[in-house]
C-alpha cells in the first residue's frame, strides 16, 4: 500500500510541476509539486524497506528426564516473529 501511495504522490507532484501552467496568487503550485514528489519518494523508499525486512524464527529445544519413569523428554517449540 505504501509503495502505491508513494508512486501516486510522486505522479501528482510531477503533474503539478510540469503539466499544469496555472498561476494561483495564494500558493506556489511548483513548490507544492516538488514537496509532493519528495514525500512520494520517501514513502516509496520506506515501503520498499518495510517489504524487504526479514522475519526471524525462534526455535527452542528443552530436554528433561521424567522423574517417575526415568525417560528422557525432548520438547521443541517453533515460532516465527516479525522484527
Amino acid at each position: 500500500m505504501s509503495i502505491g501511495l508513494g508512486i501516486f504522490l510522486f505522479v501528482v507532484g510531477a503533474i503539478l510541476v510540469w503539466a499544469l501552467n496555472i498561476q494561483v496568487d495564494w500558493v506556489d503550485l511548483d513548490l507544492v509539486g516538488y514537496l509532493l514528489m519528495g514525500a512520494g519518494f520517501l514513502v516509496f523508499i520506506l515501503g520498499i524497506v518495510m517489504v524487504t525486512r526479514k522475519r526471524s524464527s525462534v526455535s527452542t529445544t528443552r530436554s528433561a528426564v521424567d522423574p517417575v519413569s526415568g525417560e528422557s523428554i525432548v520438547k521443541q517449540e517453533r515460532s516465527i516473529d516479525e522484527v
